[in-house]
């Protein structure tokens, strides 16, 4: 299994939007960023992903959830009400992906994006690299582990 970290503002969608869906299952859909989506279509069933709440007043990683449909066509790009359409895609040929994620746990605390900066072993990691902005991006296990020991 894989291990992922996406960033969603939480007035947008946050951990405790996932813990209280229905089922805690929410299609992860807008995504808008060829880089990003590329990492959603190899996102696969029962792959592991931090939750990052990004540009609120505590920005950091909240909760876990897991992947429980892969990569599908984003619904949202076809929909001419949603802010995601894009009139340009094609249903024969989409552009845009989605995948349906629940929700596992939120975090005992917030892990703060300072203390990843500053955590050994999380130099490599895409969230702490300077510039990078992507909204999806892969977490090796090794970086998992280190990210789960400080909760």
């Amino acid at each position: 299994m894989a291990k992922w970290l996406v960033k969603s503002e939480p007035s947008e969608c946050g951990i405790d939007d996932f813990a209280a869906a229905r089922d805690g299952v929410i299609p992860w859909d807008g995504v808008r960023n060829y880089q990003a989506r590329n990492f959603l279509a190899r996102m696969a069933e029962g792959d592991e992903v931090f939750l990052y709440h990004s540009s609120c007043r505590h920005i950091g990683i909240a909760g876990i959830v897991k992947v429980i449909r892969s990569a599908y066509p984003d619904p949202t790009q076809f929909d001419p009400e949603s802010p995601y359409y894009d009139a340009k895609s094609m249903a024969e040929k989409p552009r845009w992906q989605a995948v349906d994620m629940k929700y596992v746990r939120t975090l005992p605390r917030l892990i703060p994006l300072d203390e990843l900066k500053s955590t050994t072993g999380l130099g490599d990691l895409p969230l702490v690299r300077k510039g990078n902005r992507l909204s999806v991006m892969p977490v090796t296990e090794e970086q998992w582990q280190i990210i789960l020991s400080q909760v």
